[in-house]
Protein backbone atom coordinates (compact mmCIF):
# COMPACT_ATOMS: atom_id res chain seq x y z
CA UNK A 1 0.00 0.00 0.00
CA UNK A 2 1.14 3.10 -1.31
CA UNK A 3 0.91 5.97 1.93
CA UNK A 4 2.77 8.25 0.25
CA UNK A 5 1.24 11.96 0.30
CA UNK A 6 -0.45 13.85 -2.82
CA UNK A 7 1.02 17.34 -3.91
CA UNK A 8 -2.57 18.32 -3.01
CA UNK A 9 -1.99 16.66 1.05
CA UNK A 10 1.42 17.90 1.29
CA UNK A 11 0.18 21.66 0.60
CA UNK A 12 -2.46 20.96 3.40
CA UNK A 13 0.18 20.25 5.67
CA UNK A 14 2.08 22.55 4.65
CA UNK A 15 -0.13 25.51 5.11
CA UNK A 16 -1.99 24.26 8.11
CA UNK A 17 1.24 23.90 9.76
CA UNK A 18 2.54 27.08 9.14
CA UNK A 19 -1.04 28.87 9.69
CA UNK A 20 -0.69 26.97 13.25
CA UNK A 21 2.53 27.32 14.06
CA UNK A 22 2.06 31.82 13.23
CA UNK A 23 -1.20 32.05 14.89
CA UNK A 24 -1.44 29.51 18.09
CA UNK A 25 1.17 31.40 20.31
CA UNK A 26 0.38 30.76 24.05
CA UNK A 27 -0.58 34.31 24.79
CA UNK A 28 -3.46 33.72 21.99
CA UNK A 29 -4.30 30.42 23.77
CA UNK A 30 -4.81 32.31 27.13
CA UNK A 31 -6.55 35.53 25.20
CA UNK A 32 -9.27 32.81 24.04
CA UNK A 33 -9.29 30.94 27.24
CA UNK A 34 -11.29 33.81 28.52
CA UNK A 35 -13.50 34.43 25.83
CA UNK A 36 -16.96 33.17 26.08
CA UNK A 37 -17.27 31.39 23.18
CA UNK A 38 -14.21 29.45 24.01
CA UNK A 39 -13.04 30.19 20.58
CA UNK A 40 -11.84 33.13 17.98
CA UNK A 41 -14.86 33.76 15.65
CA UNK A 42 -12.04 35.58 13.45
CA UNK A 43 -9.96 32.69 13.20
CA UNK A 44 -13.04 30.55 12.35
CA UNK A 45 -13.55 33.21 9.14
CA UNK A 46 -9.78 32.33 8.23
CA UNK A 47 -10.79 28.30 8.23
CA UNK A 48 -13.48 29.48 5.63
CA UNK A 49 -11.29 31.59 3.39
CA UNK A 50 -8.66 28.79 3.41
CA UNK A 51 -11.28 26.01 2.27
CA UNK A 52 -10.92 24.14 5.98
CA UNK A 53 -14.48 24.34 6.66
CA UNK A 54 -15.38 22.70 2.99
CA UNK A 55 -13.24 20.20 3.01
CA UNK A 56 -15.89 17.35 4.65
CA UNK A 57 -18.54 18.66 2.61
CA UNK A 58 -19.16 17.02 -0.62
CA UNK A 59 -18.33 19.04 -4.17
CA UNK A 60 -21.88 19.58 -4.88
CA UNK A 61 -22.59 21.33 -2.07
CA UNK A 62 -19.98 23.83 -2.10
CA UNK A 63 -17.08 21.42 -0.10
CA UNK A 64 -14.25 20.22 -1.59
CA UNK A 65 -14.87 16.27 -0.67
CA UNK A 66 -12.12 15.99 1.35
CA UNK A 67 -12.04 12.53 3.33
CA UNK A 68 -10.77 11.12 6.79
CA UNK A 69 -6.79 11.22 5.29
CA UNK A 70 -7.51 15.07 4.78
CA UNK A 71 -9.12 15.60 7.87
CA UNK A 72 -6.62 13.58 9.94
CA UNK A 73 -3.47 16.03 8.33
CA UNK A 74 -5.36 19.05 9.61
CA UNK A 75 -6.25 17.90 12.72
CA UNK A 76 -2.87 16.27 13.80
CA UNK A 77 -1.85 20.31 12.62
CA UNK A 78 -4.87 22.07 14.58
CA UNK A 79 -3.26 19.60 17.68
CA UNK A 80 0.31 20.93 17.56
CA UNK A 81 -1.25 24.28 18.55
CA UNK A 82 -4.21 23.28 20.69
CA UNK A 83 -6.91 24.50 18.10
CA UNK A 84 -10.05 25.38 20.29
CA UNK A 85 -12.36 26.20 17.46
CA UNK A 86 -15.72 23.95 16.93
CA UNK A 87 -14.00 22.10 13.99
CA UNK A 88 -15.18 18.49 15.39
CA UNK A 89 -18.22 19.50 16.36
CA UNK A 90 -19.30 21.76 13.15
CA UNK A 91 -17.23 20.65 10.17
CA UNK A 92 -16.67 16.92 11.36
CA UNK A 93 -19.36 15.73 13.40
CA UNK A 94 -22.21 18.25 12.54
CA UNK A 95 -21.57 18.04 8.54
CA UNK A 96 -21.52 14.82 8.22
CA UNK A 97 -24.56 13.83 10.47
CA UNK A 98 -26.58 16.30 7.76
CA UNK A 99 -25.14 14.67 4.61
CA UNK A 100 -25.59 10.94 6.49
CA UNK A 101 -29.28 11.46 7.45
CA UNK A 102 -30.35 14.60 5.68
CA UNK A 103 -33.36 15.31 2.97
CA UNK A 104 -31.89 17.04 0.01
CA UNK A 105 -33.06 19.97 1.46
CA UNK A 106 -31.87 20.27 4.30
CA UNK A 107 -28.41 19.19 2.85
CA UNK A 108 -28.83 22.10 0.16
CA UNK A 109 -29.71 24.69 2.86
CA UNK A 110 -26.97 23.88 5.62
CA UNK A 111 -24.37 22.49 3.93
CA UNK A 112 -23.12 25.47 2.42
CA UNK A 113 -23.24 27.88 5.60
CA UNK A 114 -20.85 25.43 7.07
CA UNK A 115 -18.80 25.74 4.12
CA UNK A 116 -18.37 29.37 4.48
CA UNK A 117 -18.47 29.62 8.35
CA UNK A 118 -21.85 30.84 8.69
CA UNK A 119 -23.07 28.38 11.14
CA UNK A 120 -21.98 26.80 14.25
CA UNK A 121 -23.09 23.17 14.98
CA UNK A 122 -23.06 21.14 17.71
CA UNK A 123 -24.25 17.15 18.14
CA UNK A 124 -26.01 16.79 21.65
CA UNK A 125 -25.88 12.48 21.69
CA UNK A 126 -24.41 11.63 24.62
CA UNK A 127 -26.79 11.08 28.19
CA UNK A 128 -25.27 10.17 31.68
CA UNK A 129 -26.68 7.06 32.09
CA UNK A 130 -25.26 5.54 28.38
CA UNK A 131 -21.42 5.17 29.64
CA UNK A 132 -20.66 5.73 25.91
CA UNK A 133 -23.34 3.39 24.57
CA UNK A 134 -24.56 4.71 21.75
CA UNK A 135 -27.79 3.02 21.47
CA UNK A 136 -28.55 4.08 24.89
CA UNK A 137 -30.66 7.12 24.38
CA UNK A 138 -33.85 7.74 27.10
CA UNK A 139 -34.81 11.20 25.30
CA UNK A 140 -38.14 10.99 23.98
CA UNK A 141 -39.48 12.69 20.88
CA UNK A 142 -43.33 12.59 20.63
CA UNK A 143 -45.54 13.68 17.75
CA UNK A 144 -47.80 16.86 18.03
CA UNK A 145 -49.98 18.31 15.77
CA UNK A 146 -47.42 20.74 14.85
CA UNK A 147 -44.97 18.70 14.97
CA UNK A 148 -42.56 17.33 17.58
CA UNK A 149 -42.10 17.74 21.15
CA UNK A 150 -38.46 16.69 23.22
CA UNK A 151 -37.77 15.73 26.77
CA UNK A 152 -34.67 14.40 28.11
CA UNK A 153 -30.95 15.37 29.25
CA UNK A 154 -27.81 15.44 27.01
CA UNK A 155 -24.64 15.53 28.69
CA UNK A 156 -20.85 16.67 27.01
CA UNK A 157 -22.15 18.54 24.12
CA UNK A 158 -18.76 20.12 22.36
CA UNK A 159 -19.70 23.49 21.60
CA UNK A 160 -22.98 23.72 22.36
CA UNK A 161 -23.37 27.10 23.65
CA UNK A 162 -21.75 28.87 20.59
CA UNK A 163 -24.02 26.72 18.20
CA UNK A 164 -26.69 27.77 15.98
CA UNK A 165 -28.19 24.97 15.42
CA UNK A 166 -27.73 21.42 17.97
CA UNK A 167 -28.30 18.65 16.33
CA UNK A 168 -30.27 16.30 18.90
CA UNK A 169 -30.98 12.19 18.74
CA UNK A 170 -34.03 11.18 20.70
CA UNK A 171 -35.98 8.03 20.94
CA UNK A 172 -39.51 8.40 18.64
CA UNK A 173 -43.02 6.08 19.56
CA UNK A 174 -41.83 2.95 17.62
CA UNK A 175 -38.71 3.10 19.15
CA UNK A 176 -36.43 4.44 16.44
CA UNK A 177 -33.36 6.65 16.93
CA UNK A 178 -33.56 9.93 15.23
CA UNK A 179 -31.99 12.98 15.01
CA UNK A 180 -34.10 16.61 15.19
CA UNK A 181 -32.23 20.06 14.31
CA UNK A 182 -32.94 22.29 17.44
CA UNK A 183 -32.05 26.35 17.52
CA UNK A 184 -30.48 27.73 19.90
CA UNK A 185 -32.78 29.36 22.19
CA UNK A 186 -35.46 27.54 21.56
CA UNK A 187 -38.45 27.52 24.59
CA UNK A 188 -37.85 24.74 26.92
CA UNK A 189 -34.62 24.21 26.35
CA UNK A 190 -32.07 25.19 29.52
CA UNK A 191 -28.06 25.41 28.52
CA UNK A 192 -25.18 24.40 31.37
CA UNK A 193 -22.55 26.09 29.98
CA UNK A 194 -18.52 25.06 31.34
CA UNK A 195 -14.82 24.88 30.05
CA UNK A 196 -13.38 22.09 28.74
CA UNK A 197 -10.21 20.62 30.67
CA UNK A 198 -7.11 21.35 27.71
CA UNK A 199 -9.52 24.37 26.15
CA UNK A 200 -12.49 25.21 24.59
CA UNK A 201 -16.38 24.90 26.09
CA UNK A 202 -19.41 22.04 26.46
CA UNK A 203 -22.62 22.35 28.32
CA UNK A 204 -25.55 20.08 29.47
CA UNK A 205 -29.06 20.17 27.73
CA UNK A 206 -32.21 19.97 29.75
CA UNK A 207 -35.08 19.36 27.63
CA UNK A 208 -38.28 20.07 28.84
CA UNK A 209 -41.03 20.18 26.43
CA UNK A 210 -39.40 21.70 24.00
CA UNK A 211 -41.85 21.98 20.44
CA UNK A 212 -39.83 21.73 17.69
CA UNK A 213 -41.65 22.17 13.84
CA UNK A 214 -42.43 18.96 11.74
CA UNK A 215 -38.77 19.42 9.09
CA UNK A 216 -36.53 19.54 12.23
CA UNK A 217 -37.06 15.73 11.53
CA UNK A 218 -33.47 15.12 9.69
CA UNK A 219 -34.02 12.93 7.15
CA UNK A 220 -36.90 10.76 6.63
CA UNK A 221 -37.63 9.28 9.90
CA UNK A 222 -35.50 6.43 9.51
CA UNK A 223 -33.72 4.69 12.09
CA UNK A 224 -30.25 7.07 12.36
CA UNK A 225 -28.54 4.83 15.09
CA UNK A 226 -25.90 3.07 12.04
CA UNK A 227 -24.99 7.02 10.56
CA UNK A 228 -24.63 8.12 14.07
CA UNK A 229 -21.95 4.99 14.61
CA UNK A 230 -20.16 5.59 11.27
CA UNK A 231 -19.97 9.45 12.31
CA UNK A 232 -18.50 8.59 15.75
CA UNK A 233 -16.01 6.54 14.11
CA UNK A 234 -14.52 9.03 11.78
CA UNK A 235 -14.98 11.59 14.96
CA UNK A 236 -12.50 9.11 16.67
CA UNK A 237 -10.02 8.84 13.63
CA UNK A 238 -9.60 12.84 13.81
CA UNK A 239 -9.47 12.79 17.28
CA UNK A 240 -6.81 10.59 17.04
CA UNK A 241 -4.95 12.48 14.45
CA UNK A 242 -5.29 15.68 16.79
CA UNK A 243 -3.78 13.45 19.64
CA UNK A 244 -1.09 12.92 17.91
CA UNK A 245 -0.10 16.29 16.92
CA UNK A 246 0.22 16.92 20.72
CA UNK A 247 1.86 14.38 21.34
CA UNK A 248 4.68 14.99 18.66
CA UNK A 249 4.70 18.70 20.40
CA UNK A 250 5.46 17.44 23.67
CA UNK A 251 8.14 15.12 22.48
CA UNK A 252 9.82 18.12 20.43
CA UNK A 253 9.83 20.37 23.33
CA UNK A 254 10.54 17.74 26.30
CA UNK A 255 13.80 17.03 23.29
CA UNK A 256 14.99 20.61 23.11
CA UNK A 257 14.24 21.60 27.05
CA UNK A 258 16.90 18.19 27.94
CA UNK A 259 19.39 19.44 25.73
CA UNK A 260 19.70 23.27 27.24
CA UNK A 261 18.63 22.09 30.81
CA UNK A 262 22.01 21.05 32.52
CA UNK A 263 22.53 19.08 35.83
CA UNK A 264 26.62 18.70 37.35
CA UNK A 265 27.37 20.66 34.44
CA UNK A 266 25.96 18.56 31.40
CA UNK A 267 22.97 18.29 29.23
CA UNK A 268 19.98 16.22 30.37
CA UNK A 269 19.98 14.45 27.36
CA UNK A 270 24.07 13.28 27.91
CA UNK A 271 22.15 10.91 30.46
CA UNK A 272 21.67 7.22 29.27
CA UNK A 273 18.44 7.16 30.68
CA UNK A 274 17.16 9.92 29.79
CA UNK A 275 18.09 9.32 26.19
CA UNK A 276 16.26 6.13 26.86
CA UNK A 277 12.83 7.61 27.95
CA UNK A 278 13.42 10.21 24.73
CA UNK A 279 13.24 6.84 22.54
CA UNK A 280 10.43 5.43 23.93
CA UNK A 281 8.33 8.71 23.84
CA UNK A 282 9.21 8.52 19.97
CA UNK A 283 8.32 5.23 19.80
CA UNK A 284 5.05 5.66 20.99
CA UNK A 285 4.68 8.80 18.92
CA UNK A 286 5.07 6.24 15.97
CA UNK A 287 2.86 3.64 17.24
CA UNK A 288 0.23 6.53 18.03
CA UNK A 289 0.40 8.09 14.44
CA UNK A 290 0.47 4.31 12.64
CA UNK A 291 -3.02 3.65 14.74
CA UNK A 292 -4.40 7.16 13.78
CA UNK A 293 -3.99 6.68 9.87
CA UNK A 294 -5.18 3.36 9.84
CA UNK A 295 -8.45 4.54 11.44
CA UNK A 296 -8.41 7.18 8.51
CA UNK A 297 -7.78 3.91 6.03
CA UNK A 298 -10.49 1.87 7.31
CA UNK A 299 -13.15 5.14 7.70
CA UNK A 300 -15.85 3.93 5.05
CA UNK A 301 -15.10 0.23 5.22
CA UNK A 302 -18.10 -2.57 6.23
CA UNK A 303 -19.07 -1.05 9.78
CA UNK A 304 -17.51 -4.30 11.83
CA UNK A 305 -14.29 -3.25 10.33
CA UNK A 306 -14.19 0.32 10.47
CA UNK A 307 -15.50 0.32 14.19
CA UNK A 308 -12.59 -2.01 14.98
CA UNK A 309 -10.75 0.15 13.43
CA UNK A 310 -11.86 3.24 15.44
CA UNK A 311 -12.06 1.84 18.75
CA UNK A 312 -8.28 0.06 18.28
CA UNK A 313 -7.03 3.09 17.50
CA UNK A 314 -9.26 5.62 20.35
CA UNK A 315 -7.58 2.37 22.96
CA UNK A 316 -4.11 2.38 21.61
CA UNK A 317 -3.34 6.15 21.45
CA UNK A 318 -5.25 6.90 24.98
CA UNK A 319 -2.35 4.72 26.32
CA UNK A 320 0.24 6.02 24.74
CA UNK A 321 -0.71 10.09 24.90
CA UNK A 322 -0.27 9.22 28.60
CA UNK A 323 2.76 7.78 28.73
CA UNK A 324 4.46 10.41 26.21
CA UNK A 325 2.36 13.26 28.46
CA UNK A 326 3.27 11.94 31.59
CA UNK A 327 7.24 11.62 30.72
CA UNK A 328 6.93 15.00 28.86
CA UNK A 329 5.88 16.60 32.59
CA UNK A 330 8.17 14.39 34.54
CA UNK A 331 11.33 15.31 32.18
CA UNK A 332 10.67 18.99 32.57
CA UNK A 333 10.27 18.54 36.52
CA UNK A 334 7.97 21.29 38.31
CA UNK A 335 8.23 23.22 35.66
CA UNK A 336 5.93 20.85 34.11
CA UNK A 337 2.87 22.02 35.23
CA UNK A 338 2.93 25.54 35.56
CA UNK A 339 1.79 28.12 33.49
CA UNK A 340 4.81 29.38 32.51
CA UNK A 341 5.46 26.49 30.15
CA UNK A 342 2.86 25.00 27.66
CA UNK A 343 3.44 21.52 29.10
CA UNK A 344 0.79 21.58 31.17
CA UNK A 345 -2.21 22.59 28.22
CA UNK A 346 -0.59 19.97 26.39
CA UNK A 347 -1.32 17.56 28.86
CA UNK A 348 -4.53 18.58 29.72
CA UNK A 349 -5.53 18.50 26.36
CA UNK A 350 -4.50 14.46 26.24
CA UNK A 351 -6.26 14.20 29.63
CA UNK A 352 -9.60 15.10 28.14
CA UNK A 353 -8.95 12.87 24.58
CA UNK A 354 -8.76 10.01 26.99
CA UNK A 355 -12.37 10.12 28.10
CA UNK A 356 -13.80 12.06 24.89
CA UNK A 357 -15.83 9.23 23.13
CA UNK A 358 -15.02 6.61 25.85
CA UNK A 359 -11.97 5.82 27.65
CA UNK A 360 -9.11 3.14 26.81
CA UNK A 361 -10.99 0.77 28.37
CA UNK A 362 -14.32 1.03 27.31
CA UNK A 363 -12.86 1.12 23.58
CA UNK A 364 -10.65 -2.36 24.70
CA UNK A 365 -13.99 -4.10 25.20
CA UNK A 366 -15.76 -2.94 22.18
CA UNK A 367 -12.85 -4.20 19.88
CA UNK A 368 -12.88 -7.39 21.87
CA UNK A 369 -17.01 -7.77 21.39
CA UNK A 370 -16.90 -6.67 17.60
CA UNK A 371 -13.76 -9.06 17.17
CA UNK A 372 -16.58 -11.48 18.16
CA UNK A 373 -19.06 -10.70 15.81
CA UNK A 374 -16.47 -10.49 12.88
CA UNK A 375 -15.81 -14.29 13.55
CA UNK A 376 -19.56 -15.28 13.78
CA UNK A 377 -20.11 -13.62 10.25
Amino acid sequence: MDLTLSDEQRLLRESADRFVSETYTADHRRRIANDPLGFSAAIWKQFAELGWLALPIPEVYGGLGGGAIEIGILMEAFGRGLVAEPYLSTAVIGASLIAECGTEAQKQALLPKIADGSLYLASAHWERQARFDLGNVRTTAKKTSGGWRLDGQKTAVLDGSAAHQIIVSARIDDGKLCLFLMPQGTRGLALRDYPRLGGGRACNLELTGVELPADALLGDGGDALPMVEAVVDRAMAALGAEAVGIMQTLLDQTLEYTKIRKQFGRPLSANQVIRHRLADMAMQCDEARSMALRAALMANAEPVARSRAASGAKAKIGKCALFVAEQSVQLHGAMGVTEELDIGAYFKRLLAFETLFGGSAHHYRRHAALGGRAAQA
